[in-house]
């Protein structure tokens, strides 16, 4: 694991957890499991740039896809 790979997964865990918690708080269920994939996933994920790809297209899902 390299400095970018865990600098990269602090971000998408940090941000996952605000999503999270905004998600259980307003009961939407979008933001609320794309919290918890983005804190998950970046233990599966080895590939830095497929771990920001993945990452990043979490983090703007959920303005996407607002109800």
């Amino acid at each position: 694991m390299d400095m970018s790979t865990l600098i990269w997964s602090f971000l998408f865990g940090t941000v996952g957890f605000a999503y999270f918690v905004y998600g259980k708080k307003q009961e939407a269920i979008v933001p609320l499991l794309c919290g918890v994939v983005l804190m998950v996933f970046p233990y599966f994920v080895s590939n830095t740039l497929l771990l920001a790809a993945v990452g990043i297209g979490l983090i703007i899902l959920p303005f996407v896809l607002r109800r």
